[in-house]
């Protein structure tokens, strides 16, 4: 489980969370995470120059144990695909 707290509460832990991932495989990049709640998702930007990357995690990937190897996953997949736009 990634955050114990629910909707906006939740963002300091995955703030926290996907910027360590983040200064682990490139440092340069620069990431915000915010809860939609139109959508009940968690958006994650993820911003290197000029290029920008948005994604989203559900409730259900951040609230469910042992959903963590899975989330990190595709935050180091979302990071690979920012540096390949163009």
């Amino acid at each position: 489980m990634l955050s114990a707290q629910r909707r906006d509460a939740a963002i300091p832990e995955l703030q926290s969370w996907a910027k360590q991932i983040v200064e682990r495989v490139d440092p340069a990049v620069a990431v915000t995470v915010e809860f939609d709640s139109d959508s009940n998702t968690f958006l994650l930007r993820l911003a290197k120059d000029a290029r920008v990357l948005i994604f989203r995690l559900s409730q259900g990937q951040v609230h469910t144990d042992g959903r963590e190897a899975e989330c990190e996953r595709t935050v180091n997949r979302k990071i690979k695909d920012l540096w390949n736009l163009i």
